[in-house]
């Protein structure tokens, strides 16, 4: 994968609305993981009735809006960095949140979260993190 710069949204900023005057401080163009997309197939999945619908819809908004970041040989090799970094300092992650900073770290984009303890370990794997919360 070529390494683009740029910034790379992290699930949690697309599975709930942001209020209007920390929209504004968004990134005009990002970009999303395929992980992403996993994720949030999973939660339509997972959720009943109203919720379900509106989960289907927001997967659907952000299919249109998006075309996700592949893993790829880059992206796994990242993965391997970064799961040894998560490992040596003791910290406990899901894989995907280790594969989405991988993803940042392979292609060069800032991570944009919520999640701070994906922060803290992207900012440990030298990835520029926006924390919005």
């Amino acid at each position: 994968m070529a390494r683009v710069s740029g910034a790379l949204l992290d699930t949690s900023m697309l599975i709930a609305p942001l209020a209007p005057e920390r929209a504004a401080e968004l990134p005009a163009t990002a970009a999303i993981s395929v992980v992403t997309l996993g994720e949030l197939h999973a939660g339509v999945r997972l959720a009943r009735g109203a919720a379900r619908h509106r989960r289907q819809t927001r997967l659907e908004a952000v299919r249109r809006a998006f075309i996700p970041l592949l893993v790829d040989e880059a992206v796994a090799e990242s993965y391997g960095e970064v799961v040894a970094l998560a490992r040596s300092k003791r910290r406990i992650a899901k894989a995907t949140d280790l594969l989405i900073i991988a993803t940042a770290l392979a292609t060069d984009r800032r991570l944009v979260t919520r999640d701070v303890a994906q922060a803290r370990l992207a900012e440990a794997a030298r990835i520029q993190t926006d924390l919005v919360v």
